[in-house]
């Protein structure tokens, strides 16, 4: 059975209560996000998309480093994923260990 990092689990936690988007148009339709997760397997293009709308949302972007978004949350083609819920984004940003690096 592969192990879920502190991060992964409550990434499902915020899929599980409906405060999350998955993808960049799905992403910009949120009134407020407030982390930004991109897959290391996106293209430069669609990175540097999510930078700007992590900066629309003055929100934190963190990327995958282990594993590819799609495989965190079980979601084909998942490159851009926000959260919607600032105690879960906390708590994912306090635990994002050696599986996520922040993007500046």
């Amino acid at each position: 059975m592969e192990t879920r990092s502190r991060a992964e689990t409550f990434i499902g936690f915020a899929m599980r209560t409906g405060k999350y988007k998955i993808g960049m148009n799905a992403s910009a339709t949120l009134k407020r996000a407030y982390l930004m997760i991109v897959c290391k397997s996106a293209s430069e293009n669609t990175k540097k998309d999510a930078q700007k709308l992590a900066g629309k949302f003055n929100c934190p972007l963190i990327e995958t480093v282990t594993k590819t978004l799609e495989e965190i949350v079980k979601r084909e083609n998942a490159k851009v994923m926000a959260i919607g819920d600032k105690a879960l984004s906390k708590v994912i940003l306090e635990n994002t260990e050696k599986d996520f690096i922040a993007r500046v």
